[in-house]
């Protein structure tokens, strides 16, 4: 008897563990639903204050406009004088995901993440358009001072669909990530496939799918994009003499 007794006890203590924890995620859905919805300035400094306790990481001056919405924000490192504008959704909900945005990375209205038990990293100096999405579960990584803008997506999964006798959403995904490189633009309605690196420098044109790895310091457009050309060296001291006046 004394044995069963013994057998049972760390399951009580697993019990009361996991109530424990379910709670503090519900404690902090609950934070971020009363906060999220402050209007204006005050709005954005109630946040500032509170939501440092509640992130994995809330740098200083990082502005939250109204109505943006998280999901397990302990998943969630914010870097300094960064900003995520309204209507916009963080979800790192599923167990391994992690979303970073390094130093003044500008989240514009609607950009729309699902980790999905991935790791996406934006870096310092990025602007990310409206409406913007970004899906795992593979690995996401765009470089310093990117500019992507509205309406593109970047989603590092491929639904497997080779098999006939069986339908294609019980058939798994291939998830082997996304690389975006420093110094990139991608225009409006741009869409990034599960697997491509874009390499440092490289514009892709508006409305282009990008199926294949793009070379650093290139021009590529089109459904599947193609290279055009590449960015001349003469581009490349302009833009240095820009950024350096800049700094």
């Amino acid at each position: 008897m004394e044995n069963q007794r013994d057998s049972k006890q760390p399951l009580a203590v697993d019990s009361e563990v996991a109530s424990s924890v379910s709670w503090a995620y519900r404690k902090d859905e609950y934070l971020l639903a009363l906060l999220g919805v402050i209007p204006t300035g005050l709005g954005r400094k109630i946040r500032q204050i509170v939501y440092a306790s509640i992130f994995k990481r809330f740098g200083e001056k990082v502005g939250i406009e109204a109505n943006v919405r998280f999901n397990r924000p302990k998943s969630i490192d914010i870097g300094s004088f960064s900003s995520i504008c309204d209507y916009s959704l963080l979800n790192c909900w599923e167990a391994g995901s992690e979303l970073i945005l390094e130093n003044s990375v500008r989240l514009d209205q609607g950009f729309h993440l699902q980790a999905l038990g991935g790791t996406i990293r934006i870096g310092a100096g990025c602007y990310i358009g409206p409406y913007v999405c970004m899906a795992g579960p593979g690995d996401i990584t765009v470089g310093k001072n990117c500019l992507i803008a509205s309406h593109s997506g970047l989603y590092a999964n491929n639904h497997i669909f080779s098999r006939l006798d069986v339908p294609i959403n019980q058939q798994g995904l291939t998830t082997k990530g996304i690389t975006i490189g420093d110094d990139c633009w991608l225009g409006s309605g741009v869409k990034i496939m599960d697997g491509v690196t874009v390499g440092q420098g490289s514009v892709i044109g508006a409305g282009s799918v990008v199926t294949k790895n793009i070379p650093p310091y290139s021009v590529a457009v089109g459904v599947p994009a193609k290279i055009i050309r590449q960015r001349s060296s003469e581009e490349l001291k302009q833009a240095a003499r820009e950024l350096s006046k800049s700094v």
